[in-house]
């Protein structure tokens, strides 16, 4: 899936574990998240997985149409069999009676003679006495049934191949409504779902849901409509023996309607496992090295065989509760065949009934047990498809970003003055980080934010970008209310450059370029001389037409975090933010980038987020935060004189011995690591 640009300047921000750069609520360092949500009754969710197929109604008549007629073909032929078997049987009874009787005459011949058993057996036929076989009766009667066999197969054919394409259709609009959706989905989303779930839903489910509908589909209208088509002839033919095979019909409910009930939570329960454990696996791999690091191969790979055994005894179960209906509806169709045949046999030798109709009527007790038995089976997938539907169906109808404003965006250019008024912020209803916060940040100022991990920096700029949405107060870009504007307008105005480097698969040219698609090659490389990547870029075999890959491929971190720049710098916004972005590079390359960034700064607004004091000195306004508050703000000198807050976070980074930097003491000191906010 395309990545959506969020900002002129950078790329699609989400905080490495969670809100604010912590954990992620409900997970673990590698994996875990909240279990999904129970997923709603099945004939509900059944019902709205069919109504996706409306666009397709005048396709799915085509196909009612196309089976209708097969299944009418395929119906008739027994029937027309069993007059071929009718023909045969007939002549051989009769070739020996003498020529010139009628039947009704040939019939009291035989009764008379005490050939009771074979009048009643020529009773139902229609015979010529002497002739034997009628071979050409018998050959247009075997004729006429091989072209109804025929045309029921390519009636067939054609219902499968267009069937095909409806599935296929209705699952690629549902995959793309799952993509666009994830692009409609908050970030606060993102930090609850574990992204291994998030893939399985709109990989696995995806797929399950195409495979249900698929098989299921096809073989449920086929199997109805011969179900209801040969108990139709079935009654035609001797509604004694319907009677008999219908006592299959009930049971066969019955038993479908306790497998159910079983075995759909059970398929629930292995598609939300199997996305529990395809996440797991996804941060496993992906934090592979911290893993490594930390020596905990042993408790990954355990908790994969906890997860796996539970995904193991859910799919055992769902499978063998559900693989109980097809043999006990074939039992129940054995049971029906057994009576069929009985009762049958004596109806033929009671003269009510024909060899042919007889032999036409087990033929369709079997092919009447069989749609049931088929039925019986594409139960379980269809169990299973649904399940996998309402996992996406949860996806679909999760909470999505505020509505955009209407109205075309504003043409008037952008200052740059923000203003926070009394916002207050919480990823957790009940447990605000942010309260009554208000702050000014003039054109062309640089305002550099300060404080110990989980301060409320890195959220304060996600705040600006409109990441989250406010509890309280209002945040303003040039008098402008910013919930006023579209993401899109407001973000084209802003850059952003992380402690996190994001680049995607390709050229190093379109890495850069992405920050405006439309710069020209002079712009790239002016941007890539700016953030010193230019130097390196000729090291490389292709140039700026390397092909990395989203983690960088040989590039090292610094090298990757110089990309991300130079895309800000050619994006050029009016608010550029700066969240600990000179972090991965060395102390020289460092200053150089600082130059550069100063240049970059002219005119425009700028948010820094740094622990390295050193980085923002000559910042014009320092914020300093703790708790979700600014407990100070000033120059470095100002804030310094004042021996508070931030003269303590200078303290532990440069005069020697480690201090708590919001105690009067010394202490642990929390500045000096690279940790996000």
């Amino acid at each position: 899936m395309s990545a959506p640009r969020p900002s002129a300047g950078a790329v699609p921000v989400r905080p490495a574990g969670g809100p604010a750069g912590g954990a992620r609520p409900g997970g673990g360092p590698f994996g875990g998240g909240a279990p999904a949500e129970k997923a709603a009754a099945f004939v509900p969710s059944a019902r709205r997985l069919l109504g996706r197929l409306r666009p397709e109604r005048l396709a799915v008549g085509l196909v009612l149409l196309l089976a209708v007629t097969g299944v009418v073909l395929m119906v008739a032929g027994p029937k027309v069999l069993g007059r071929a078997t009718d023909i045969v049987f007939a002549g051989v009874l009769s070739r020996d009676l003498p020529r010139g009787l009628t039947q009704e005459e040939a019939i009291d011949s035989l009764e008379a003679r005490g050939e009771d058993t074979a009048a009643d057996l020529l009773r139902p036929l229609d015979f010529t006495p002497g002739d034997g076989i009628d071979t050409g009766a018998l050959a247009r009667v075997l004729l006429l049934v091989l072209a109804l066999y025929v045309g029921a197969a390519l009636l067939s054919l054609a219902q499968a191949f267009l069937l095909n394409a409806v599935t296929q259709r209705t699952v690629s609009r549902l995959r793309a409504d799952a993509e666009a959706k994830i692009h409609r989905l908050p970030l606060r989303y993102f930090d609850r779902t574990p992204r291994g779930e998030l893939l399985s839903r709109v990989t696995n489910d995806i797929d399950n849901v195409s495979q249900a509908l698929q098989q299921t589909l096809n073989q449920a209208v086929t199997s109805v409509l011969t179900v209801v088509g040969i108990v139709g002839i079935m009654f035609v033919i001797s509604p004694v023996l319907a009677a008999v095979a219908l006592v299959a019909v009930p049971l066969s409910l019955l038993v479908a309607r306790a497998v159910a009930r079983r075995s759909q939570p059970l398929f629930r329960e292995q598609w939300k496992r199997t996305g529990a454990l395809n996440g797991q696996i996804e941060e496993a791999f992906t934090g592979h090295a911290l893993v490594t690091v930390f020596g905990r191969q042993e408790e990954v790979a355990a908790r994969f065989t906890e997860e796996n055994e539970r995904l193991y005894r859910a799919g055992f179960g769902a499978q063998f509760v559900s693989g109980v209906l097809m043999p006990a509806t074939m039992f129940l169709g054995n049971l029906v065949y057994v009576g069929i045949a009985v009762v049958g046999g004596l109806l033929m030798l009671g003269g009510s009934l024909s060899l042919g109709d007889l032999q036409a009527f087990i033929q369709y007790s079997r092919q009447y047990t069989q749609p049931l038995s088929q039925l019986g089976s594409i139960a379980a997938v269809a169990q299973s498809g649904v399940a996998s539907a309402e996992r996406v169906f949860e996806l679909l109808d999760a909470e999505e970003e505020s509505a955009e404003p209407p109205g075309p965006p504003s043409s008037r250019p952008t200052v740059g003055r923000l203003e926070f008024s009394s916002v207050a912020f919480g990823y957790e209803p009940g447990e605000p980080l942010i309260r009554d916060l208000s702050l000014v940040a003039e054109p062309g100022q640089t305002v550099a934010i300060v404080g110990p991990t989980g301060a409320g920096k890195t959220t304060l700029v996600n705040l600006i970008e409109r990441f989250y949405e406010l509890d309280a107060g209002r945040i303003t870009l040039d008098g402008v209310d910013i919930a006023t504007l579209s993401r899109a307008e407001l973000r084209s105005r802003l850059g952003m450059v992380l402690q996190d480097t994001w680049l995607f698969s390709g050229t190093i040219r379109d890495n850069i370029a992405y920050g405006r698609p439309d710069a020209s090659e002079d712009d790239v490389r002016a941007a890539a001389r700016a953030a010193l990547v230019d130097h390196f870029v000729h090291t490389l075999p292709g140039g700026y037409d390397t092909v990395i890959g989203d983690d960088g491929g040989a590039l090292s971190v610094g090298q990757k975090q110089l990309i991300t720049i130079a895309r800000a710098f050619l994006a050029r916004p009016s608010v550029l933010i700066l969240d600990e972005a000179t972090s991965s590079v060395d102390t020289r390359t460092e200053v150089l980038v600082q130059r550069a960034m100063t240049a970059l700064r002219q005119d425009r607004t700028s948010f820094v987020i740094a622990h390295r004091l050193s980085t923002i000195r000559d910042a014009d306004l320092i914020l300093v935060m703790e708790d979700g508050a600014i407990v100070e703000q000033g120059s470095h000198d100002q804030l310094l004189t004042r021996g508070g807050a931030y003269a303590r976070l200078h303290a532990a980074q440069f005069a020697g011995p480690a201090v708590d930097p919001r105690a009067e003491g010394p202490g642990p000191a929390e500045a000096s690591g690279p940790a996000s906010s």
